[in-house]
């Protein structure tokens, strides 16, 4: 009996075709999840990613509604678009979330981060230091004789952008929020 000469790895025109139609490529997603404000729902929603090894790159928590008593979480993740499909899924079926959205595929989205800076340096390097913050429009928050605090509010490409040129001019610390994000327009 003579071997079947099939190709590995089957058209898309074949019944035998059972791979999926997901991309293997990692995307970066900003989610946005309503929950109630009671101790444990931020342990809950960590846990489910910790759980499953997803990563976090960014999460920022803050009350949105006093009387309602509800929290707004913004979490930046990645993964292929089966792992984040599968984490908004999850996400939703967690018992205290009441909306889940993925503002990187809704539509347009403003997001912001504030970072924090502290620089040491005298001479040249002080001064170079205080234009790039005036063209970054960083603010000075604190000032000594060897060393600034600059402020700086923008998109986390931004941010990145600012720290990576202070970092030779004497950059010693960095905080930064996370990203908070809101989608555009009207809903």
């Amino acid at each position: 009996m003579a071997a079947l000469k099939i190709k590995k790895g089957s058209t898309s025109h074949s019944a035998y075709n059972l791979r999926p139609d997901f991309s293997n490529v990692e995307e970066t997603h900003t989610l946005a999840v309503v929950v109630d404000n009671e101790p444990g729902v931020l342990a809950r929603v960590v846990g489910l990613f910790s759980g499953r090894g997803y990563n976090i790159e960014s999460l920022t928590v803050a009350e949105v509604d006093h009387t309602g008593h509800q929290s707004r979480i913004t979490i930046v993740t990645t993964g292929t678009p089966q792992v984040i499909e599968q984490i908004k899924a999850q996400l939703g079926r967690i018992v205290p979330v009441h909306e889940v959205h993925d503002l990187t595929v809704e539509g347009p989205s403003v997001e912001r981060e504030l970072g924090l800076f502290k620089v040491a340096g005298e001479g040249e390097k002080r001064v170079e230091a205080m234009r790039l913050a005036d063209i970054f429009r960083a603010n000075v928050v604190d000032s000594t004789l060897n060393s600034f605090v600059f402020e700086i509010t923008g998109t986390p490409e931004k941010i990145d952008a600012f720290a990576e040129l202070m970092r030779p001019l004497g950059l010693q610390e960095v905080a930064r929020t996370g990203v908070a994000a809101l989608s555009r327009g009207a809903l």
